[in-house]
């Protein structure tokens, strides 16, 4: 009889495993919304799927009697042009960061500690003094998101390069090459795939800062129409809203990983994440 640590389903089952939950967590909300809209239909708590797929269609359909813009799609663009510059900004300054205090003695003395402290700052305490350094714009909202995301990144690849065997350094030496070249041919490609797990490990925070930005002083983004739309208990919009992001996080997080795996192949040889 075999034991249970010992069974490995196959790939058609794994799939079957791996949706199950999902399949089973649709059925129960679909049992409770029934059961809720039977008993009064004008309940908002749980919406059923053709209340929310009405709502979506006119936010994604048809346009703005303010605005005319269409605002689904437009809150979407605002909220991916914020995520992506402020991850992409962050990963920057992180791995630079990162890099010099990971590979040189005389930058790690002074930066290191620093980097530490800035990130154990709760990111969503500074936010009231983002707004009044940089206003209600688009800057503090990208400013959240580098300051939560880039500290994080810095520590991680600062860790990876301490981690790289002292020995290539020594050889690459040996070989006549400097600083510059050690730092650019060496520890640089050994580097990237890391930063782009880094960037995958810091999609959530990334997203909890942007929408709590988005929530406190916005006009359009993802955050700022669950926040809006919250006080009218339409939860025929933010559940599927909320369903939109995790996508959205989703397909990122999915792009960055074949983009790890097309780029940097022998990084993943041997079952490497």
């Amino acid at each position: 009889m075999k034991r249970l640590v010992n069974l490995t389903p196959s790939k058609p089952a794994r799939i079957l495993l791996g949706l199950l939950p999902f399949a089973l967590i649709l059925l129960i909300y679909v049992i409770a919304s029934d059961a809720r809209l039977e008993a009064n239909p004008s309940d908002k708590l749980l919406p059923s799927f053709e209340q929310m797929g009405d709502a979506i269609s006119r936010l994604a359909f048809e346009p703005s009697k303010r605005t005319g813009e269409y605002l689904f799609w437009q809150d979407t663009l605002s909220s991916l042009t914020r995520l992506g510059l402020g991850i992409g900004i962050a990963a920057f300054i992180g791995f630079t960061l990162g890099l010099l205090t990971g590979a040189l003695p005389t930058a790690y003395a002074p930066l290191a500690p620093l980097i530490t402290v800035i990130s154990l700052i709760p990111p969503m305490a500074l936010l009231p003094i983002l707004f009044i350094v940089f206003g209600l714009g688009e800057l503090s909202k990208i400013a959240l998101i580098i300051f939560g995301v880039a500290p994080f990144i810095a520590r991680d690849i600062q860790r990876c390069t301490l981690e790289i065997p002292r020995e290539q350094l020594i050889k690459a030496q040996t070989l006549g090459a400097s600083s510059w070249h050690i730092v650019w041919r060496v520890l640089v490609p050994q580097l990237m795939p890391r930063l782009i797990n880094a960037m995958r490990l810091s999609l959530g925070a990334g997203w909890l800062f942007l929408i709590a930005a988005e929530g406190i002083a916005s006009t359009d983004g993802l955050g700022y129409r669950i926040f809006l739309v919250r006080r009218y208990l339409s939860m025929d919009v933010i559940l599927p809203y909320v369903a939109w992001i995790t996508l959205l996080a989703f397909i990122i997080d999915w792009l960055l990983a074949k983009t790890s795996q097309l780029a940097f192949p022998w990084h993943h040889q041997g079952g490497k994440a």
